[in-house]
């Protein structure tokens, strides 16, 4: 890896931009890419992933949290490797658009 050069994509929530957290990306010599402040339409969990979630538990019942829990579990482990790359794949397009638009509207 040392020798790939390594875009890392990540918003900006304290969690990610703490101070040991950026030491240790840039002593992986990672790349960071910048995310605006609040962007939905680069957030592959807004615009692909849960809304899919959403639309396979539209119309379920459950009578606990833990219910929850298993259903979107089970969920999430049905899915193969292709999905979560095509959502990645997804977000290349879309912030390729978002840079030639300059933000608007992306």
């Amino acid at each position: 890896m040392a020798k790939k050069k390594v875009l890392y994509h990540h918003d900006n929530a304290p969690s990610h931009t703490f101070l040991k957290a950026m030491v240790k990306l840039d002593q992986l010599r990672f790349k960071l890419v910048a995310h605006p402040p609040y962007s939905p339409d680069l957030a592959p969990s807004d615009y692909y992933l849960f809304s899919n979630l959403k639309r396979w538990l539209q119309g379920r019942r459950f009578t606990s949290n833990e219910e929850v829990i298993a259903e979107t579990e089970a969920y999430f482990e049905g899915l193969d490797v292709p999905y979560y790359r095509k959502g990645i794949e997804m977000l290349e397009n879309r912030y390729t658009k978002c840079i030639a638009l300059e933000g608007q509207l992306c």
